[in-house]
């Protein structure tokens, strides 16, 4: 490893750990707008609307000369912004209204077995013996973690919600993986947010998105604070500054490693669920995380490494997940 390289790595890690912990707090801040009477659809859409804002001037500097990247990646845009970001984020937020914020999260995050599924039956990239072996990892450590085989009871809604995120953010990794567009992330990011937020807001004028919200106080474990501070640490920490940390470190990591360090995301979310909703996930919950996690370790590891190139291409990478 060069000299620079190493340096992008002890540089990268902490900020790309750092954007994992921003996105994760997302899940718990917006359990408590709910249980307080917010809609999904109205925290979502000020989540969006507050990030959408502090990326805006970023993001036309970012685009200064290279206006017509917006024109020519339009249905990039389009699907990034309504699918990617938008669907993913308010399916995320359905599933935490009615079951832990950790749980929903590990569904979501069997993503990228969906994404190996999905570029089988598309493409017909058949999946390596490693990757069939982590699905089938992480799909037991679904079963076990959502105690079906205990009979407990679990929420059908919640579940079919969180899955939905999971294909929301599948469909990121897709998108993502365009990197011929010329586009730069952060513009990428910052229009998808603002397609994203107006699309919300139409929706919800219409009444396709039910709106509805609160200005009273919002209880958490910790105390009661003013509505407004989970919809700014919603906007501008779990969205803005984590867009921005994911950014900065995939660009010094590169997707395939920043991607692994994403995963503490879901470390996140159980210990934000634990800090300010009290939620604690059961011993059987956790080791089936554990197989979650694990199994999608190694369906990454069975991805193809891509071979070198010996042009130099100067393209931004895409930010890393799906974030919530």
């Amino acid at each position: 490893m060069t000299d620079d390289a190493a340096r992008d790595v002890r540089v990268g890690l902490p900020l790309a750990i750092g954007a994992a912990f921003a996105f994760g707090m997302s899940g718990g801040w917006a359990r408590g707008l709910i249980d307080a009477g917010w809609t999904p659809g109205a925290a979502v859409t000020a989540r969006i609307w507050v990030a959408a804002l502090v990326l805006l001037i970023p993001t036309i500097l970012s685009l200064r000369g290279k206006w017509g990247l917006l024109r020519k990646n339009a249905g990039l845009i389009a699907a990034y912004g309504l699918l990617a970001v938008t669907a993913t984020q308010l399916f995320y937020f359905q599933a935490v209204a009615v079951m832990d914020v950790g749980i929903a999260l590990l569904i979501e995050y069997t993503a990228p077995v969906a994404v190996v599924l999905w570029l089988w039956i598309r493409r017909g990239e058949r999946p390596s013996r490693r990757s069939i072996v982590g699905a089938v990892i992480a799909f037991a450590g679904l079963v076990l973690m959502l105690d079906i085989l205990t009979g407990a009871s679990v929420n059908g809604a919640g579940i079919l919600w969180a899955l939905g995120a999971m294909v929301g953010a599948a469909t990121y990794f897709v998108l993502s993986a365009k990197a011929d567009t010329g586009l730069p992330p952060l513009a990428l990011a910052g229009s998808g947010l603002l397609l994203g937020a107006l699309g919300l807001t139409v929706a919800g004028a219409v009444g396709i998105v039910p709106i509805a919200w609160t200005t009273d106080d919002i209880t958490y474990r910790f105390g009661t604070v003013p509505w407004f501070v989970p919809v700014l640490a919603i906007g501008v920490l779990a969205t803005a500054v984590a867009y921005f940390l994911g950014i900065a470190s995939t660009r010094m990591l590169g997707s395939r490693l920043a991607s692994f360090v994403a995963l503490a995301e879901v470390v996140a979310a159980l210990l934000f669920g634990w800090l300010l909703l009290g939620q604690v996930p059961g011993p059987m919950q956790m080791l089936g995380g554990a197989l979650v996690l694990a199994g999608v370790v190694v369906v990454k590891l069975g991805e193809p490494v891509p071979a070198p190139s010996i042009e130099v291409e100067f393209v931004e990478p895409l930010p890393e997940p799906g974030r919530m």
